[in-house]
């Protein structure tokens, strides 16, 4: 039963917003509770755990710290993740146990791993089944995840340009903050000493909008409460998963009117195509107020595939998102017509379900302009009998998905998402 298992919180964050600091505060703060430490870190030393150790009286040799080094807990050392987790639930009854990712990690691979266990790495799991005769997840339950943001750089991050290494693959700063935003139950704004009132407020909003159901809590050099971000029984990963403000807007569309901190957001909708041309120029010079966008788009020429966008600060990224239902033989069409009801109220005599539907998250955004900017790139009357193969098409092309992904537009696969536009 999960009341009778050790909580994980795991603690994620960009380099330097301060998961190390708050870290040892909790240590240094935990009281009673017998805390065990798991740091990752991408460099073959890791800084950040021999940090922990210097600051608090945590002990790898007391098997209380334990290290990942040179690789990513969302990536390449899921399975050295599970061992160690494994192995500190076998050795010892720990309270809880808090594990500090590196700072290019995305939280939802490493909620997945930690959830799923064997089925999100990429190990087999005989041999530590062999060697231990447990499971490595049976002891342990996925309690809290916690994002550490940067209060005084996170404007400048959302804006910036940077490209992160991530072990060869390449991440964007503002789209990595975004990815952690997105996917937590407690949200710690750091360093608010060094913002004004009315800028932590801005990002407050912000963040609220990109991530709905997190608790924020302001903080200054890390410290926070044990009792916020340890055995708080706030992880559940279905509603994390869909909780995203860029989700519920889909889900419920409403034109937000203007808000006291400026942050609004809006549907677009459309039943014909975008011009492969005239996207791309909008995309190139993407009005750098806006904070988010995702969902699915029709491009002429494309009238196989769904693309999907995924904008995320000066980060602009498109993925095959699936099928169009409408080229699905007849009997799995019906399937999806008696899976999605809804579907038929939309439907194109001619086109089926093609089209595009994208949510807009924003600073201080001019609706309209922006709304006509994109109905600018739909085809005129003319162009819609015009010969769409002849179109200039620079975005990127992709393999047809496999039969088992066609149907209804959904979240593409991270890695097969490119960079176009203004990321080029």
């Amino acid at each position: 039963m999960e009341e009778q298992t050790i909580p994980v919180t795991v603690l994620s964050g960009t380099l330097g917003a301060g998961k190390t600091t708050t870290l040892n505060h909790l240590l240094r703060e935990s009281g009673d509770r017998d805390l065990a430490v798991l740091v990752n870190d991408m460099g073959e030393v890791n800084v950040d755990a021999d940090l922990v150790a210097e600051s608090s009286d945590i002990s790898a040799d007391e098997e209380e710290l334990v290290e990942l080094s040179n690789g990513c807990i969302c990536c390449e050392l899921r399975g050295d993740l599970l061992d160690a987790i494994g192995g500190l639930t076998r050795e010892r009854e720990f309270d809880a146990i808090v594990v500090e990712s590196t700072g290019v990690a995305e939280p939802l691979p490493v909620a997945q791993t930690l959830t799923l266990g064997f089925d999100q790495s990429d190990v087999d799991p005989t041999e530590f089944y062999e060697e231990t005769g447990i499971e490595p997840l049976e002891g342990c339950h996925l309690d809290t995840t916690v994002t550490v943001v940067d209060a005084h750089q996170f404007n400048e991050a959302m804006q910036s340009d940077e490209i992160l290494d991530d072990d060869g693959t390449k991440k964007h700063l503002g789209d990595l903050l975004v990815e952690q935003v997105e996917f937590c139950d407690v949200l710690l704004l750091n360093k608010c000493d060094l913002v004004d009132e009315a800028t932590l407020a801005e990002i407050e909003a912000t963040v609220e909008t990109l991530q709905p159901r997190a608790e924020i809590v302001r903080t200054t050099h890390g410290r926070i409460e044990t009792d916020d971000i340890i055995d708080t029984g706030r992880f559940d990963f279905e509603e994390a998963s869909r909780s995203a403000g860029w989700m519920q807007e889909l889900q419920e569309p409403h034109e937000s009117a203007e808000e006291e901190h400026g942050v609004t957001s809006f549907v677009f909708g459309a039943q014909r195509p975008f011009h492969p041309e005239r996207f791309a120029e909008l995309l190139d010079a993407f009005p750098e107020n806006v904070v988010r966008s995702k969902g699915h788009f029709w491009l002429a020429g494309r009238e196989e595939m769904a693309l999907m966008l995924n904008v995320a600060g000066r980060s602009i990224r498109v993925a095959p998102a699936g099928n169009w239902i409408a080229t699905l033989p007849p009997e799995e069409r019906e399937e999806q017509f008696d899976a999605y009801p809804e579907l038929e109220e939309t439907w194109d005599d001619e086109w089926g379900d093609r089209g595009t539907r994208l949510v807009v998250i924003g600073t201080e955004m001019d609706h309209e302009s922006i709304r006509n900017h994109l109905e600018l790139c739909l085809l005129t009357d003319e162009e819609m009998e015009a010969d769409w193969e002849a179109f200039d098409d620079r975005f990127p092309t992709f393999e047809e998905p496999d039969e088992a992904e066609e149907g209804e537009p959904g979240e593409p696969d991270h890695d097969s998402q490119e960079e176009i536009g203004i990321a080029d």
